[in-house]
Order: structure tokens, then C-alpha cells, then sequence
């Protein structure tokens, strides 16, 4: 069974569905939860950059909307009133525990550039060396692409390759890659451990997300495929208990581990 071993820098990836209840509105007992625990892992020495969805489905939950607006103007109005919120909590929660953050809105042009990637990188060490916690989310108010395509598994796995960290872990609401649909297949089988991603594993995970969120399997495989090529170990895991990190970083087995090369 391959394990995380001596991890100094990790990526924390938190999913819509992790932070919201079915209503759109913030689960704050698991926000608070999964806090107390980054806060403690840092505190015991390793470095953590967290990357959050969930502005779209905060923002619908603040404008009291029935359901995600359509339309992508409307989707990014909605992440700019859920990002405040969003930034509002993890400044208070954090906070409680002795610990500062610093917000990066990133899109995909930041990154391709190389002046403006240096310029991230550069902000990240900084911000390690000044020991805040970097939370991350993608620009959705400028960038479609996330909002169109996908989720923020993907901008989690290039955070990752772009600060050389020692491993990625995204929490899902799933408790990691399935042989099979849980959701259809009760004899389904959890896949313990991935070493090469290949089209059957892709067929495997077909399906997207939630009603709140953007991605699914997928799109957590095409993240996976990343980090896995820059030799950072990932673990797909279910986040609706956020001390299961805990076990992940003990070398316990919890949800899929992709073994990097």
C-alpha cells in the first residue's frame, strides 16, 4: 500500500458539496471542522495552501436564489458575493486559532504567463515564509473556464506543481474512485490505490458532480494525471469527516491514493 511519507508542503483541495448543505447555504460545523484541523496540521510544522470552490454556491446561498443561475454572467455575479463570504469565514476561523490568510485569484492566463506565474511563485514562498495559510480560488468573475469546464481539481493539481509540493489531497463527496457507480452498484469496490490513469479509468469515472458544484471523477482524474506526472502523490478522499486527513497523513489507507512517478 503506497503512503504519504514526510510531507513538508501539501495542497489542500475542498469541494462545493464539502462546504454547503443541499441549500446552497455554508456547513459551518464542517467549514469550522476542517479549519481546527489544517490549522493544527500547520502548526506542527507542515506548510498548507487550500484550494476552495464554493463562491457560486455561497453566493447563491447569500442571494437566497433557489438554484445556480444559468447564464455565466450569472454565475460570476453570484461568485463575487460568495468569494466575500467565503474569505469573510476563512479569516474568522483561521483567525481562531492563531493563524493568518492570504487570498490568490488565479486564472489560466496567470499561470501560461511566465512573468506572472514567477510572480505567483514568488507570492507563495512568500507567504509560507510568513507563515499564512494561502487560500486559493480560481477568478471566476474574469475566467470561464472553471465555470464552463470544470471544477477547481485541476487548478488544485497545478498549485501543486507550481509550489513543488509533496502531495495534493482533495476532499470530495465521495469516498474516492469506485470500480463502479456506488450510486447504482452496491457491490461497487473502492479502488485503493492508482498508478497509471489510463481511458478505462476514465470511463470508470464518467459522471459529473453535484447540483451546487462543477466537477465529478473526472475531472479529479484529469488532477491526478497532473500531479502524478510532476511526481506529487494525490489522494481523493471523502471530505465529510476533515480528521480523515489526519489519517491520510499518518500512512493510514483513506479514500484513493494516486502514487506519483
Amino acid at each position: 500500500m503506497a503512503v504519504l511519507k514526510d510531507v513538508k508542503r501539501i495542497v489542500v483541495k475542498v469541494g462545493t458539496s464539502t462546504l454547503t448543505y443541499s441549500t446552497g447555504k455554508t456547513n459551518i460545523r464542517r467549514m469550522h471542522k476542517l479549519v481546527s484541523v489544517l490549522s493544527d496540521i500547520v502548526n506542527s510544522g507542515i506548510e498548507v495552501a487550500l484550494v476552495t470552490s464554493g463562491a457560486i454556491g455561497v453566493g447563491v446561498g447569500k442571494l437566497g436564489l433557489k438554484e445556480k443561475p444559468a447564464d455565466t454572467a450569472g454565475k460570476q455575479a453570484a461568485a463575487t458575493i460568495g468569494q466575500c463570504e467565503l474569505m469573510f469565514m476563512y479569516d474568522k476561523l483561521f483567525g481562531e486559532y492563531g493563524h493568518t490568510v492570504g487570498q490568490l485569484l488565479i486564472t489560466k492566463s496567470d499561470v501560461e504567463n511566465e512573468e506572472r506565474r514567477q510572480n505567483l511563485v514568488n507570492t507563495f514562498n512568500k507567504l509560507f515564509d510568513f507563515g499564512a495559510i494561502p487560500v486559493i480560488n480560481e477568478n471566476d468573475s474574469v475566467a470561464v473556464e472553471e465555470i464552463v469546464y470544470g471544477d477547481n481539481d485541476s487548478l488544485s493539481a497545478i498549485v501543486a506543481k507550481l509550489i513543488n509540493a509533496d502531495a495534493l489531497i482533495i476532499l470530495s463527496d465521495i469516498d474516492g474512485l469506485y470500480d463502479s457507480n456506488p450510486n447504482e452498484n452496491e457491490d461497487a469496490k473502492l479502488i485503493s490505490l492508482v498508478t497509471e490513469i489510463d481511458d478505462e479509468l476514465y470511463k470508470i469515472a464518467g459522471g459529473k458532480g453535484s447540483t451546487l458544484g462543477t466537477g465529478g471523477m473526472v475531472t479529479k482524474l484529469h488532477a491526478a494525471e497532473i500531479t502524478m506526472a510532476a511526481g506529487i502523490d494525490t489522494i481523493v478522499m471523502n471530505g465529510e469527516n476533515p480528521t480523515d486527513i489526519y489519517k491520510a497523513l499518518d500512512g493510514k489507507q483513506v479514500g484513493t491514493f494516486f502514487k506519483g512517478k
